[in-house]
C-alpha cells in the first residue's frame, strides 16, 4: 500500500475515532441534564403546591421515571453500538453510520419524552405557579455549564 492510500487510511480511522469520542462525550454530557437541572426542586421547593398537585405530580413523576430508564437504556444500547461498529470497521462504514443514527434518534427520543413530561407536569399547575415554573425552566436550559 503506497503511502498516500495509508494516510488517507490513517486520517479515516483518526476521524472516525474522534467522531465517536465526540458522541460517547455528548451522550455523557446530555444523560446528566437529559432533565433540565433541578426540575424536582423547582416543582416540589419553587412552587406552593396543594396536596392534591403534589400527589398528581408525584404520579406523573413516578410514571416518567420508569420511561426514562427504558428510555436511557436504548441511549446506553446504542452507546455500545457505536463502539462495537468502531472497533469492527476500518473507517467511516455503514455499520458506524448505523450506530450513529441509533444513538441520535435514542437521544432524540429521550430528549422529547422529557419536554412532554415538563409539559404534563405543568398542565398541573395554577397559572401563577406555570409562570414561575416557565421562567425557571427557561433559566436552567439557559445556563451556561459549570
Amino acid at each position: 500500500m503506497s503511502s498516500n492510500w495509508k494516510s488517507i487510511a490513517l486520517t479515516v480511522v483518526m476521524a472516525a475515532l474522534a467522531s465517536a469520542g465526540g458522541a460517547w462525550l455528548g451522550a455523557g454530557w446530555m444523560m446528566q441534564r437529559h432533565e433540565t437541572p433541578g426540575l424536582h426542586e423547582i416543582v416540589h421547593q419553587k412552587l406552593d403546591l396543594t396536596a392534591e398537585q403534589d400527589v398528581r405530580l408525584d404520579e406523573i413523576e413516578a410514571r416518567f421515571a420508569v420511561r426514562r430508564e427504558a428510555l436511557e437504556a436504548d441511549v446506553r444500547a446504542a452507546n455500545r453500538e457505536l463502539a462495537q461498529a468502531i472497533a469492527a470497521s476500518q473507517g467511516d462504514s455503514p455499520e458506524v453510520r448505523a450506530a450513529v443514527d441509533h444513538f441520535h434518534d435514542a437521544m432524540g427520543a429521550l430528549q422529547k419524552a422529557t419536554i412532554a413530561h415538563v409539559f404534563e407536569m405543568r398542565a398541573v399547575l395554577t397559572p401563577e405557579q406555570a409562570r414561575i415554573f416557565d421562567r425557571e425552566i427557561a433559566g436552567a436550559l439557559t445556563q451556561e455549564p459549570r
